[in-house]
């Protein structure tokens, strides 16, 4: 098992709900918390690619679920800079329950994959709502701990229960260490609320532990025998097939990923 590490993210401010100018750019980003749709209106070129990644990231770090990025009222001046909605998808694949959609009305049809880019696209909003309205709720567990002593054994608690529900027993013990030294690392270091989140997809838990601090974990491999502390990321490591850190506007989301099979013997 290796450690999957992603460094390169962006990040923006003035991230928020309701709407987001951002700098410099003639493009406008209207998030709503009440609805899966984030709407783009105006002028997608370089100079805005930066911060409709950053808001995007940010939208799907604050609400689980899968968010349809509605292009009906943009025009592309750069068609490179198009990249950026695969470059979320990509980043946010291993979050639980998270996932990017788009409403392009230059594709072809329903369902298609957005220029060579991947990325799901249907050329209305009804019809991509309607996809994602067919599409079943994944079943998502989150709750917002305070830095506190005790935060660690609530998100076990919380783990566990989730695990139990969704018939992956055997992942109990594993994902409570993760879990455990991913809030652990926050009270230590962050000292930031922070948001723990886990979802079931087929035969793996996702799981995501958000905070409010820039500053990015760090993985020098295995430490020496005498070493007191800093193995939390050593354990995340060895329990999960993939794990990493993605920076987002206001902080982080650490996150990894548990397979069933490698707990089957």
């Amino acid at each position: 098992m290796s450690g999957v590490d992603r460094p390169d993210a962006a990040s923006v401010t003035g991230a928020h709900n309701g709407a987001i100018m951002p700098t410099a750019s003639r493009c406008l980003v209207e998030i709503d918390d009440s609805s899966a749709v984030v709407r783009l209106t105006g002028v997608l070129d370089a100079g805005a690619a930066d911060a409709v990644r950053a808001a995007l990231l940010a939208r799907l770090s604050d609400r689980p679920g899968p968010v349809v990025v509605d292009l009906t009222g943009l025009r592309v001046a750069d068609p490179a800079v198009r990249g950026v909605f695969a470059e979320v998808r990509r980043e946010v694949a291993d979050w639980p329950a998270a996932d990017l959609l788009l409403c392009d009305p230059t594709v072809a049809g329903p369902d298609q994959p957005d220029a060579a880019l991947g990325v799901p696209a249907w050329p209305t909003l009804d019809g991509a709502l309607a996809a994602l309205a067919a599409t079943p709720m994944a079943a998502v567990l989150t709750a917002d701990l305070a830095p506190a002593v005790g935060a660690a054994r609530e998100a076990r608690e919380m783990v566990t229960t989730g695990c139990e529900r969704w018939g992956m027993p055997t992942l109990v013990d594993p994902a409570c260490i993760a879990v455990t030294e991913m809030v652990n690392n926050v009270v230590a270091h962050a000292r930031t609320a922070m948001t723990v989140r886990l979802a079931p997809h087929d035969s793996t838990l996702h799981l995501a532990v958000r905070d409010h601090s820039p500053r990015q974990p760090t993985f020098a491999g295995l430490s020496p025998p005498d070493r007191v502390g800093g193995r939390g990321l050593l354990l995340i490591d060895t329990v999960a097939r993939r794990w990493g850190s993605s920076p987002v506007p206001d902080g982080k989301v650490v996150w990894c990923v548990l397979y069933l099979d490698d707990e089957a013997n």
